[in-house]
């Protein structure tokens, strides 16, 4: 199976501009392809796994990544799915947060003379003259169409700034300077980037008369993009230090059922006759293909031997042999809520103190009903039936 065809049997592909001279391009290992990522964080998180994946998919094919870091935008932020404006980060943290972006790529793509690139807009947005800019691209833009696009609809409701305004516009003037000075011929996004990318293919083509491409990846968990990568405490990152390869692989193993099999095809690099197979397993081997997705990638982001452990651990929390995780805590007094609190497994006294109360944390093998239980060192807190924890104390 050639590779566009493979993308769409995955479930990858949600809207293409020219479906045509993109399957041939793709196939014939002729695209130089961008993604954006704006570094809103000195992370990536699995919002932008699946991202990466394609590109991981497509560089194997033959086909060019470009990886553009939004180093200029990123002093704008992405209007895009939100309802106030991004808060606005400094130069250094945006510099230092693109770095932390390239050494998480690094372990997907292969960068190097005639592989991946890695490129920041802040090179070229930044010394963009503004009288230049409204006169060479302005000039292509009409505010009517800019304002119908979907990602500045929620922020009219509350109030678009100016600034996020321009969005459109520099991610626009992104792709017509990689295509000027690198050949770049296709951009890839999510699907409610359509707008922003459809703007970039016209730029060029106005501008240059050259053709250029687009093509949107489904969102993953029921086309919500907001929901993937999200916990109630927080986003899920690639990070180990922010997310621990235990907490990745329970990710993972505690998605809906019903978005198991779309992650398999749209995220692991199982072969797609054996997705097949899988596909027609019985309801009740649900468990198994939620082990095989938690494991694979988290295999693919942390390596093999911690995705071992991370099984390992998870199975042990579910009374299927292994090793619980350990966490090192180190605490003034041995009672519960300090202990829940330096554990990571609530995020206050007070989250602590309701959880107890409502009867959501299991010493060993007994409810917890008393705020001042005392813990004892290598004592196993659960929290529901989802979080498990060997106390360990330093």
């Amino acid at each position: 199976m050639k590779i566009f065809e493979e993308l769409k049997e995955r479930g990858l592909i949600a809207q293409v501009t020219d479906e045509n001279e993109i399957r041939e391009l793709i196939n014939a290992g002729g695209a130089k392809f961008y993604i954006g990522f704006d570094p809103t964080a000195d992370s990536l998180h699995v919002g932008h796994f699946m991202a990466l994946c394609l590109m991981k998919r497509l560089q194997m094919a033959g086909n060019r990544p470009v990886v553009l870091v939004g180093g200029g935008t990123g002093h704008i932020g992405d209007p895009t799915g939100r309802t106030d404006m991004r808060s606005m980060m400094t130069a250094e943290t945006i510099n230092h947060n693109c770095e932390c972006f390239k050494k998480q790529m690094e372990r997907f793509i292969e960068f190097g003379e005639d592989k991946a690139l890695f490129v920041n807009n802040a090179d070229w947005l930044l010394k963009l003259n503004y009288v230049e800019l409204l006169r060479d691209v302005g000039a292509c833009f009409t505010v009517n169409n800019m304002l119908r696009a979907e990602c500045y609809k929620q922020r009219m409701e509350k109030g678009l700034s100016f600034l996020e305004f321009n969005y459109m516009i520099m991610q626009a003037y992104d792709f017509w300077h990689l295509n000027e000075t690198y050949g770049c011929n296709m951009q890839f996004g999510g699907d409610d980037q359509w707008s922003n990318m459809l703007a970039g293919t016209e730029l060029i083509r106005k501008k240059s008369g050259k053709d250029a491409y687009a093509m949107t990846i489904t969102l993953l968990l029921n086309s919500e993009g907001k929901k993937m990568g999200k916990t109630a405490k927080g986003a899920v990152w690639l990070d180990e230090n922010r997310t621990s390869p235990y907490e990745f692989y329970q990710y993972w193993r505690n998605i809906d059922d019903a978005d198991v099999m779309k992650c398999i095809k749209m995220l692991t690099f199982i072969p797609i006759e054996q997705i097949r197979e899988m596909d027609k397993w019985e309801d009740g081997r649900i468990n198994e293909k939620k082990e095989i997705l938690a494991y694979e990638l988290t295999k693919l982001v942390h390596g093999e031997d911690k995705a071992k452990k991370a099984q390992s651990e998870a199975r042990a929390a579910f009374g299927g042999g292994g090793d619980l995780p350990e966490k090192q805590v180190k605490v003034e007094t041995h009672i519960i809520i300090p202990v829940l609190v330096a554990a990571g497994i609530c995020a206050s006294n007070g989250e602590a103190r309701r959880l107890i109360q409502q009867g959501g944390v299991t010493l060993n093998d007994g409810k917890v009903t008393d705020i001042n239980a005392p813990v004892a060192d290598g004592d196993t807190v659960h929290k529901g039936k989802k979080v498990h924890v060997k106390i360990k104390f330093i």
